[in-house]
C-alpha cells in the first residue's frame, strides 16, 4: 500500500514539472509573438482557432512592447471579428515572403502554408501566378505597383539657369507684367486729373509723369520707397492697394521658391525605369526572392530585362534582405531600390529625404494567403469586401501611412497659376477703380468752385479741366502764341 501511494506521488510530480517545462518552453518560442487580443466577446465560446504567419515590415506588422501591432494586425483583428475565429500569430522563420527554392521546395510564408505550419498568412504578400499555382489568394485588401525609391540629394541634378522664375507660371508673371503696366498707367492719369495733386496746369510741373510712375511701381516691387511721393488721397489710394499687392505677392515668391529649392522634385532626372538604366551613379536592387525580382525575371520588355540581368549579376551586392535594410540603404548610399511603391510612399512620408519616381509599373495586390481547397478563403474574400465597402480599409490606409513630415513636393509646390492669385488680382483691380473715381471726384469738386467763381457752367469747366490736364503741352503752347500775339 506504501509503495503504491508512494508511487502515485511520484507520477503527480512528474506530470506537474513536465506540464511548467512545457508552458515554459512556450513561452520562450521567440516565432511566437502575441498579438492583439480579439474581440473578448468569442472567449469561452468554442470558436476555431488559426494560425496566422506574418512578417515584420512597417507598418504591416511591428512589434511595440510585447504585443504585435500594424495594418494587417488590425486588419485581422476585423476579419476575426466578422468571420467568429480566434487566432494564434506566428512571425515566419526564414524571414521571407516565399519563392521557390533550389530544391522546388517553397521558402517564406508560402512554404509554411505549404508544410500546413499556418492556416493563413497575413501580411504584404502579392498575389502572382507563381503563388496563386500552390496556395489560394483572397481579394487583395490593398493594390500597389512597383516604384524607385530615392535619395533626394543622389537624384537631383544642377538646376536650370532661370529657376528663380519657377514659383510662378507663364501665365502668372504675363499678368503680373499687365498688373504693373495698368497700375503705373493708373498713377499718371490721376495724378494728372487730382487737382489735390496738380493744382494750376499751366504754371505748375506734373511729377509724375509715366516714367515716374513706372519707377514708383518698381519700388514698391523691391519693397523700397520712391519718389515722387504722392499728396492726393486718389493717388494714395492706388499707391497702397499697389503696395498692399507687391506684399502678397512677394510672400507668395518667396515661400514658393524656398518649398521649390528644398523640394528638388522637378529636377529629378529618373522619371522612369529607363533613365535608370542609362544612368552610371546609382546601383539598384531589390529585395532578394521578392515578386519584385521575379517581375523583371519573367518580363519581356528589353528595359525590364536590362534591369534584371544587372540584379542578377551583381545579387550579392544589390539585392538587400529585407525592406529596412533597403530603406537605410537609400539613406546611407548611392543606391535606389526597386519595390512596391506603397511602401515606398510610406518611407518617403517618413523620412523627408527620399523620394519615389514617378513611374510605376507592374498592378498588383495584396493578398490573404491560405492552402488550397481551404473552407477559409471565400469567407475571408467577402470580409475583406465588405470591409472596403464600409470605408474601414481606407481608415486603416490613412491611419498608418500618416506622413510625419511635411513633404514639399513637386504636385504640392508647383508653379502658382493664375487662379491662385486671383483674389489678389481682383484686389487690385477694385482699388484701381476706386482711385480713379476719387481723383474724379476731387476733380469735379475743384470745377463746381471753378464754376461758381466764374459763373460758368459746371459741365463746360470739367471739361476744360479734364482737357488742361491731359494735353498740357499743347495748351501750354497755345497759351503762349495767345500772350504771344497780345504783346504784338
Amino acid at each position: 500500500m506504501d509503495k503504491s501511494l508512494h508511487f502515485t506521488v511520484c507520477v503527480l510530480t512528474a506530470l506537474l514539472l513536465l506540464r511548467e517545462s512545457s508552458q515554459a518552453g512556450e513561452e520562450k518560442d521567440p516565432e511566437v509573438l502575441p498579438a492583439p487580443k480579439p474581440d473578448p466577446r468569442g472567449a469561452g465560446e468554442g470558436l476555431p482557432t488559426l494560425t496566422v504567419t506574418t512578417i515584420l515590415e512597417d507598418p504591416y506588422v511591428m512589434v511595440r512592447g510585447a504585443e504585435l501591432e500594424g495594418y494587417c494586425m488590425e486588419l485581422l483583428a476585423a476579419l476575426a471579428g466578422m468571420l467568429r475565429f480566434q487566432y494564434r500569430v506566428r512571425v515566419v522563420a526564414d524571414g521571407q515572403y516565399g519563392a521557390v527554392a533550389a530544391g522546388g521546395n517553397w521558402s517564406g510564408m508560402i512554404g509554411e502554408i505549404l508544410r500546413r505550419e499556418a492556416d493563413i498568412a497575413v501580411a504584404p504578400l502579392t498575389v502572382t501566378s507563381a503563388r496563386e499555382e500552390v496556395v489560394s489568394f483572397t481579394t487583395p485588401f490593398l493594390q500597389t505597383g512597383i516604384g524607385i525609391l530615392l535619395r533626394k540629394d543622389t537624384a537631383s541634378q544642377d538646376m536650370s539657369f532661370f529657376h528663380f522664375l519657377s514659383p510662378f507660371s507663364k501665365e502668372t508673371w504675363t499678368a503680373l507684367l499687365f498688373a504693373y503696366l495698368l497700375t503705373c498707367f493708373c498713377l499718371f492719369l490721376v495724378a494728372r486729373l487730382s487737382p489735390c495733386e496738380w493744382n494750376e496746369p499751366k504754371n505748375e510741373e506734373n511729377h509724375f509723369t509715366f516714367l515716374n510712375s513706372l519707377w514708383f511701381g518698381a519700388g514698391a516691387l523691391a519693397l523700397q520707397g520712391a519718389t515722387p511721393r504722392p499728396q492726393a488721397f486718389s493717388v494714395r489710394v492706388i499707391a497702397v492697394v499697389w503696395w498692399l499687392f507687391t506684399l502678397a505677392l512677394l510672400a507668395a515668391y518667396i515661400a514658393n521658391f524656398t518649398a521649390l529649392l528644398s523640394s528638388g522634385s522637378e529636377q529629378l532626372p529618373i522619371q522612369t525605369f529607363e533613365d535608370l538604366v542609362k544612368q552610371r551613379n546609382l546601383e539598384f536592387g531589390t529585395l532578394e526572392g521578392s515578386s519584385t525580382f521575379y517581375y523583371f525575371k519573367n518580363s519581356k520588355n528589353p528595359i525590364h530585362q536590362m534591369i534584371y540581368e544587372y540584379m542578377e549579376k551583381r545579387r550579392e551586392h544589390v539585392l538587400v534582405k529585407t525592406y529596412q535594410e533597403a530603406v537605410q540603404r537609400v539613406m546611407d548610399s548611392n543606391y535606389a531600390f526597386i519595390g512596391e511603391s506603397i511602401s515606398q510612399d510610406l518611407a518617403a512620408a517618413r523620412h523627408c529625404n527620399l523620394i519615389r519616381a514617378p513611374e510605376v509599373i507592374g498592378a498588383r495586390g495584396f493578398g490573404i494567403a491560405t492552402t488550397q481547397a481551404s473552407p477559409w478563403t471565400k469567407p475571408l474574400s467577402i470580409a475583406v469586401l465588405k470591409l472596403r465597402e464600409s470605408g474601414d480599409l481606407d481608415y486603416l490606409r490613412n491611419k498608418w501611412w500618416e506622413s510625419s513630415c511635411l513633404r514639399q513636393s513637386q504636385e504640392r509646390w508647383g508653379p502658382l497659376e493664375p487662379p491662385a492669385l486671383g483674389g489678389l488680382f481682383l484686389t487690385l483691380g477694385i482699388g484701381l477703380a476706386l482711385g480713379i473715381l476719387a481723383a474724379l471726384a476731387e476733380l469735379s469738386s475743384s470745377s463746381r468752385r471753378a464754376a461758381a467763381h466764374a459763373k460758368k457752367s459746371c459741365c463746360s469747366v470739367f471739361t476744360e479741366e479734364i482737357c488742361t490736364r491731359l494735353r498740357i503741352k499743347g495748351a501750354a503752347r497755345q497759351s503762349q502764341e495767345t500772350s504771344g500775339k497780345a504783346n504784338a
